[in-house]
């Protein structure tokens, strides 16, 4: 164990240590839409997880939780319409979509049209 003296510098590299100027290195090779879409496809699971779509089915499912994903899925994908192109855009939007879906069909009392997570940024989402 670290002494509480030691700096980070000062800590031996070991596999448990990240080592972040190779971690610099390799996201600073990967082009920004690749992250955005990364970013969205890592809301989109998580939210499906927390909806209970996953395998495990309602094991995981707290809608709270999913609310917070879906709303910030959209979010990132209303801030970064102009940023990405359709192709990687379109796929997201129908997941997107989907998942909005889901939570109104979860919900014991769905949202009002343009009142469930993400439709501030996507508008009211029907069926």
């Amino acid at each position: 164990m670290w002494g509480m003296s030691e700096t980070p510098s000062e800590r031996p590299e070991t596999a448990q240590t990240p080592d972040f100027d190779a971690m610099t290195r390799d996201i600073a090779e990967v082009p920004a839409v690749e992250v955005i879409v990364t970013v969205a496809v890592h809301l989109m699971s998580a939210a499906a997880v927390k909806l209970g779509l996953s395998e495990e089915g309602d094991t995981y499912k707290d809608l709270d939780e999913a609310r917070k994903l879906v709303h910030a899925l959209a979010g990132l994908l209303d801030a970064s319409t102009t940023e990405i192109s359709s192709f990687h855009a379109a796929p997201l939007r129908d997941g997107l979509k989907s998942l909005q879906l889901a939570f109104r069909e979860a919900s014991l009392v769905p949202d009002e049209p343009g009142q469930g997570p993400g439709e501030k940024y996507t508008g009211p989402v029907y069926g």
